[in-house]
Order: structure tokens, then C-alpha cells, then sequence
């Protein structure tokens, strides 16, 4: 038996500029480098808007059966982590619970291909509603979790509550506990992790390959 049609991809962000990283990323690799129909998303900053957006995204019938990336930047808690490192969460943490990503080690592999000479880092991405400074940094670090945005743990699992599907969370460091938003070099440091945001989409591509996805 011949296998089954690889799934749409859907990947979401919540911000413009992380949107257009991606959608050039995804001009610059050609959509042909893609097995199957792809869109960026961008939910709208917070975890409530991530998961409005994405609930209603896979409501249409052409994305019901999407795999789901989560992407865009994020802040590393990690001492020794630089704007423009990668971070490829196993799994994502959020209010609701632990959700595992899929082809966490391809992924890796990928990026290191896509992206060469930057740092990939992978462990647990948790998620927070407010942008998080300081001790409460520590006190996640504490917990295990390698990094913290604000839409990943929503985007997966509102998308696994939707339906059995491939999910995964790609992040690009834009913050970490040395080079905090507010010092000198913010600027130089997003340019960094816009550029690495912008690289990342022929890993993407190569995960969306690799899936079967199980058809309703």
C-alpha cells in the first residue's frame, strides 16, 4: 500500500514581524520544498488569542487535518543562551497541561542543516499569559522548563484537543537572562533572531516530509 497524503502544514505566530520572517522564509525556500498546502498564521499576542485563532483556522475544512508548529520568539532562561539560539521544545507546559511534540530529534537535525552555526537547544518551552523578568524566570528555570513564551502551550494544545495530529515547537531565542530587552544591543539582537526566524522553514519542510498523519 502506498502511503497516505501528507497533511497540510499550518505554522502560527502571534506577531507581525515574526509572521513576516516566516512568509519570506517560506518565498525564499519555494513552496515546492513543501509536500503539501502550507500557511503562517498569526494569532495575536497571549494564549487566549492563540487559541481563538487556531481553534478557528482548523474549523475550515482544508486545514482540519494540519500539522501544527508553533513559532516565532521567545525568551530563554538558560544563562549562557544568545539572541538567535534555537530552541526545539519536546514538549510545551501550559495551565491546561504537558503536551509532547513530534520529531523533536528531526527537527534538531534539520535546523542544524538550515540554520549551521547556531546553537539548538532542546527541553521543555513553557507558556505564560504576561511577559515574564526577573526571579520569575529563575523559578521556571527552577521547574525544568529551558524557555517561556506566550503561545506555544496554547497553539499545541488546542490543536491536539481539535484532532489527532503532528505537533511541534520551533522558537528563536530573542531574549535570555544576559541580553534582556531592555540593555543596549536589543536591536542588534532581534536582527539576529529575525534573520535565524527567517532561515528556519526548509527544516519546517523536511519535519512536514516525514509525517503520516492518521486520516478521519
Amino acid at each position: 500500500m502506498g502511503r497516505e497524503p501528507v497533511p497540510p502544514l499550518l505554522i502560527a505566530c502571534a506577531l507581525g514581524i515574526e509572521q513576516l520572517a516566516l512568509r519570506s522564509g517560506v518565498r525564499g525556500a519555494g513552496r515546492a520544498g513543501a509536500p503539501a498546502p502550507v500557511t503562517v498564521v498569526r494569532t495575536g499576542m497571549g494564549p487566549a488569542h492563540a487559541r481563538r485563532t487556531v481553534s478557528r483556522t482548523l474549523e475550515r475544512a482544508e486545514w482540519r487535518d494540519a500539522a501544527v508548529i508553533a513559532s516565532g520568539f521567545c525568551a530563554g532562561l538558560e544563562p549562557g543562551m544568545h539572541p538567535g539560539d534555537l530552541i526545539v521544545a519536546d514538549e510545551t507546559r501550559g495551565p491546561d497541561g504537558v503536551t509532547p511534540c513530534v520529531g523533536t530529534e528531526l527537527l534538531v537535525k534539520a535546523l542544524a542543516r538550515a540554520v549551521p552555526g547556531r546553537t539548538v537547544h532542546t527541553g521543555p518551552l513553557t507558556g505564560s499569559d504576561h511577559v515574564v523578568r526577573g526571579p520569575e524566570r529563575a523559578a521556571l528555570r527552577a521547574c525544568g522548563a529551558l524557555a517561556v513564551d506566550m503561545e506555544s502551550a496554547a497553539t499545541l494544545r488546542t490543536a491536539v484537543t481539535a484532532g489527532p495530529r503532528p505537533v511541534a515547537a520551533v522558537r528563536v531565542v530573542v531574549d535570555a537572562p544576559e541580553h534582556e530587552l531592555v540593555r543596549i544591543g536589543t536591536v542588534r539582537g532581534g536582527i539576529s533572531a529575525f534573520r535565524v526566524l527567517r532561515a528556519v522553514l526548509p527544516a519546517f519542510f523536511e519535519w512536514h516530509r516525514s509525517l503520516l498523519l492518521p486520516r478521519r
